[in-house]
């Protein structure tokens, strides 16, 4: 049996997601653990989420650096230095960069509360509202240099309510995206994954 995929996870903010990966990674059969945790910002649910389970945490706030390609660099080595197989972006409310994106090519996951290529962006619950439309949800992907553009790995969807307000579908979606997020993460770790192109395909 290989050892456990090694996961850094990225959170800014209450760390629901963080936990629902901890959660999963606590059965040996789910194939990944979590090895550290790192944030843009003191203070965090997140960050104490992972002193609670024991991670080493590591902090870097943009505002500390002379510019964001040094915070980029100093987010890049933090990370590389506990060997990551996939870094997550578990609410990460940061833009990575060029020095990130390099060392972590293919390897550097996100979610974004709308079915993507739809609704990109801060708000895809709001957007997704205004437009009216009858589904939304949630996609996982591989980070590129674009906002919300990489690779597709997964996507789920959530019926939008005639009495939903951003608010209420916002829950109903992160719901879905923790579900999907724990689902493929594990099925990445156990049977491997290509990107070829704009498609990335889950096993060996």
């Amino acid at each position: 049996m290989p050892p456990p995929a090694r996961l850094v996870v990225l959170v800014s903010g209450s760390g629901t997601n963080l936990q629902a990966l901890l959660d999963a990674c606590a059965d040996p059969a789910y194939g990944a653990v979590v090895v550290a945790v790192g944030a843009d910002r003191d203070g965090i649910e997140g960050l104490a989420r992972a002193e609670r389970a024991g991670l080493p945490t590591f902090v870097h706030r943009v505002r500390d650096h002379a510019t964001r390609e040094e915070w980029d660099a100093a987010v890049t080595a933090s990370c590389q230095a506990h060997q990551p197989d996939l870094v997550v972006s578990a609410g990460f409310m940061k833009l990575a960069g060029e020095v990130f994106l390099t060392a972590f090519a293919g390897r550097y996951l996100n979610t974004h509360p709308a079915l993507l290529p739809s609704f990109p962006g801060m708000h895809g619950a709001r957007d997704a509202l205004e437009h009216g439309v009858k589904v939304t949800g949630a996609t996982l992907f591989v980070v590129d240099p674009g906002v919300d553009t990489g690779p597709i790995v997964a996507q789920a969807v959530v019926p939008v309510e005639d009495d939903d307000d951003v608010a209420s579908l916002h829950e109903r979606i992160k719901a879905a995206e923790r579900g999907m997020l724990v689902e493929h993460v594990g099925r990445m770790a156990r049977e491997g994954f290509v990107v070829d192109g704009r498609r990335v395909r889950i096993g060996r």
